[in-house]
C-alpha cells in the first residue's frame, strides 16, 4: 500500500523516482484510498501552474496512474479515520491512508515524516521498504 507521494514519484521526475520504480517492481499491486486521485490532481495542478508540465502531459499522467491503481482503490471508514485523527497530529487525509493500511493489514509505504513518526507500526519509509526482503 502506498500514499500519493509514491504514486507521484513514478510519473514526476524526482530524486525518489528510482525508489518508487523499485517499490513497484517489488510489489505491483499497490492499494490506496480513493483520495489519492484528488491529491495527485492537486500536485499536477501545481506543476501546470508553474509551467512544469503541459496539460496533455498532466492528463496522460493521471490516466496512467488511474490505470495502475484500477481495482485497488478503496473507500475508508470515517469512524476509523477520525479515531486516528484524535490520536495523532496527522491530517484526516493522511489518516485515510493509515486507516486503509490497517484495514488491509499491510504497511503504508511513505516518505511522510509525520506519518512515520505518528504511526511507526503502520508505516514504513520508502527507502526501507525498497531495501527490505519482503513486500508491504
Amino acid at each position: 500500500m502506498v500514499d500519493t507521494n509514491i504514486i507521484g514519484y513514478l510519473y514526476l521526475t524526482s530524486d525518489r523516482s528510482g525508489q518508487a520504480e523499485k517499490a513497484l517492481m517489488k510489489d505491483d499491486e499497490w492499494a490506496a484510498p480513493v483520495l489519492w486521485r484528488s491529491e495527485l490532481r492537486n500536485v499536477l495542478a501545481l506543476y501546470l501552474r508553474k509551467n512544469m508540465l503541459s496539460l496533455s502531459d498532466a492528463i496522460q499522467i493521471m490516466d496512467d496512474a488511474t490505470m495502475l491503481m484500477r481495482g485497488r482503490e478503496y473507500e475508508t471508514v470515517s469512524m476509523d479515520v477520525l479515531q486516528l485523527v484524535s490520536e495523532s497530529k496527522c491530517s484526516a487525509y493522511d489518516c485515510e491512508f493509515v486507516a486503509l493500511a490497517r484495514d488491509l493489514n499491510v504497511r503504508l509505504v511513505t516518505v511522510d515524516k509525520q506519518i512515520l513518526r505518528e504511526f511507526p507500526g503502520d508505516a514504513i519509509p520508502l527507502e526501507e521498504y525498497v531495501d527490505s526482503n519482503r513486500s508491504g
